[in-house]
C-alpha cells in the first residue's frame, strides 16, 4: 500500500489557499476598481482606478457595531461581511457582492441617528440573503440572450416583408421594426419589476432583523419616505439611492405598517451611540469639508465635542499646530479613555514633522482599543520609520507584518514594510513587500514586474519566494 505524501498535500493546500486570498482581494479591487484613501493625516496610497474608499478605524469600527447583530440576525455573520466607505457627498449604499457592503461618506453624514444607517445595513442584508445581485446578475444575463433573439426576429420579420410585395408584407415589416425597437423596453420593464420585487423583499427582511435585534425600524422608513420626495424632482438631481433603490407607494406602505406593527417601534438610540455617531459626523465633516464650511456647521458657540472635535480636525496644524494640538488636549481632558482623540493628536504631531513625538500618543490610542486596530498599528509603524532611527527598524516591521495578516488588502502596510526593509538594506524584500502593494491596488503589471525583480535576490522555495510566484503566476479576474 502506498502512503501518500503529506508535505505534498500540505503544499498544494496552501498554494490553494494563497490563490484564493489573492483571487479574493483581485475580486474586490476589480469590483470596485477602489482607489483607497486615508482619512486623516498620513498619505494616501497609490491610486487604482475608480470609487474612493475612506479607510480610518473609528469610522470603520462603528460601522462594524452597527451591523454586527445585524449579520448575526440574519446567519451570515461567518460570510466576513465588509463595511466600505466610499468619499462621496450623496447618500448612497449598495451590496456589489455577498462579502462587502458600501456606504457613502453622505450617507453617514446626512444621517442624524445611528438607527437610520443602520436601517440601511438592514435592508442591504437583506439583499445578500435574498441572493438578489446574484438573481439580478443571472436575469441581466438571460435578457441579454432575450434581447439578440428579439433582434433575431425583429430582423427575420423585416426580411420576410421585404420581399413580399403585398399590403400584408409591409404589415409584416412594420410589425418585425416594432419587435426590434419594442424589445429592449419590455426586457427593460422585466428587469425593473424584478429590481422592485427585490426592494420589497429586502425590506422585509431588514425589519426582521431590526425586530430580532430589538431595533426600530423607524429610522429605515424615515430613510424611503425622504428619498420618495425624490421622484418629483430630474433624475440627474436624485441621490443615487434614490435612482438603486426605486420606492413604489404601495411598498413604502407596507413598510409603514410593518414598523408600527413592531414592538420596538418606539426603540430609542442608546446616547453613548447617539454620541459616536455625532463623533463620527463630525469627524468627516472636519477631515473632508472646507474649514469654513465646518466653522459654519460647528460654530465656535457650539461647546458640544462633536463641535470642538471637528473643529480640531479642521484646524488641521494650517500654519501652527499649536492651536490644534490645543483643542484635542482639552477633548482628552474630557474623555480620557477616546482612543480616537489620543489617535488624531499623533497624527498631527506626525503632519507637523515631529514622528518622534507621535509615537507614545499612537500607542496610546492601540492600548485603548478594545480589540485590534491594524490602520493604528500601521501609523504607529509609520511614525517609528519617520523618525529614522535605526532602534525603531525591527519593531516598525513587527507591528507591520502584524497588520498585513490582520487586514491582507492594505497597501499601505506593505507600501511601509518596503521601505523598512529598504532601509535595513533588504531589497530583494522590499520589492517583494512593494509588489504585494501593487497587486492589492490592482496594478498588476508592475507588481509582476516588481514580484521578478525580488525573486531574483529570494532563496527558492522561502515564503517571500513562493508569495511573489504565485504573484507572477496570477491570472487577474475578468469583468463580467
Amino acid at each position: 500500500m502506498t502512503r501518500s505524501n503529506p508535505m505534498r498535500t500540505t503544499t498544494a493546500a496552501a498554494r490553494h489557499a494563497r490563490l484564493a486570498t489573492l483571487k479574493r482581494i483581485a475580486t474586490v479591487s476589480a469590483a470596485t476598481a477602489a482607489l483607497c484613501v486615508n482619512l486623516g493625516i498620513s498619505a494616501a496610497p497609490a491610486a487604482a482606478q475608480g470609487l474612493p474608499l475612506i479607510r480610518d478605524t473609528e469610522i470603520e469600527t462603528l460601522l462594524k457595531d452597527y451591523a454586527r447583530p445585524i449579520f448575526k440576525a440574519a446567519n451570515v455573520a461567518s460570510q466576513n461581511i465588509t463595511m466600505r466607505v466610499i468619499r462621496a457627498e450623496s447618500f448612497n449604499a449598495f451590496v456589489a457582492d455577498g462579502h462587502n457592503v458600501f456606504v457613502n461618506t453622505g450617507t453617514l453624514t446626512q444621517a442624524k441617528t445611528p438607527n437610520e444607517v443602520i436601517g440601511v445595513i438592514a435592508h442591504e442584508t437583506g439583499h445578500i440573503t435574498g441572493g438578489h445581485l446574484a438573481a439580478l446578475r443571472a436575469r441581466i444575463a438571460r435578457d441579454q440572450t432575450k434581447a439578440l433573439l428579439v433582434g433575431i426576429l425583429g430582423i427575420g420579420a423585416m426580411v420576410a416583408g421585404a420581399t413580399s410585395r403585398s399590403d400584408n408584407g409591409r404589415e409584416i415589416g412594420s410589425l418585425g421594426q416594432g419587435v426590434m425597437f419594442g424589445g429592449n423596453s419590455v426586457i427593460t420593464r422585466g428587469i425593473l419589476s424584478e429590481r422592485r420585487s427585490q426592494e420589497s423583499a429586502a425590506d422585509q427582511a431588514g425589519i426582521s432583523f431590526l425586530n430580532a435585534t430589538h431595533q426600530s425600524g423607524r429610522g429605515m422608513l424615515e430613510v424611503f419616505e425622504r428619498f420618495r420626495q425624490q421622484e418629483y424632482i430630474s433624475e440627474q438631481q436624485m441621490d443615487p439611492f434614490m435612482r438603486t433603490h426605486p420606492v413604489a407607494t404601495d411598498r413604502l406602505a407596507q413598510l409603514r405598517e410593518k414598523v408600527e406593527k413592531s414592538p420596538y417601534a418606539s426603540q430609542k438610540d442608546d446616547p453613548a451611540l447617539q454620541l459616536r455617531h455625532d463623533l463620527m459626523r463630525a469627524k468627516i465633516a472636519g477631515f473632508l469639508d472646507q474649514s469654513r464650511n465646518v466653522t459654519n456647521i460647528y460654530p465656535a458657540s457650539d461647546r458640544s465635542l462633536p463641535a470642538r472635535y471637528a473643529r480640531a480636525i479642521a484646524a488641521n496644524c494650517s500654519g501652527t499646530c499649536d492651536t490644534a494640538i490645543a483643542q484635542v488636549d482639552a477633548l482628552i481632558a474630557e474623555l480620557p479613555q477616546n482612543p480616537y482623540f489620543h489617535e488624531l493628536k499623533g497624527d498631527l504631531l506626525y503632519a507637523s514633522g515631529k514622528p518622534r513625538d507621535a509615537i507614545p500618543h499612537l500607542r496610546k490610542a492601540l492600548q485603548l482599543m478594545s480589540g485590534y486596530a491594524p490602520m493604528m498599528e500601521v501609523n504607529l509603524a509609520q511614525s517609528m520609520l519617520g523618525t529614522d532611527d535605526p532602534a525603531l527598524l525591527d519593531e516598525s516591521l513587527t507591528r507591520l507584518r502584524k497588520a498585513a495578516v490582520n487586514e491582507e488588502d492594505n497597501s499601505t502596510a506593505f507600501h511601509l514594510m518596503a521601505s523598512a526593509y529598504s532601509k535595513k538594506k533588504q531589497e530583494p524584500l522590499a520589492m517583494e513587500a512593494n509588489a504585494r502593494a501593487l497587486f492589492i491596488e490592482g496594478n498588476y503589471k508592475q507588481a509582476a514586474i516588481f514580484a521578478k525583480r525580488a525573486q531574483v535576490g529570494l532563496k527558492q522555495g522561502t515564503p517571500e519566494w513562493i508569495r511573489a510566484d504565485d504573484i507572477i503566476t496570477f491570472k487577474p479576474p475578468q469583468p463580467e
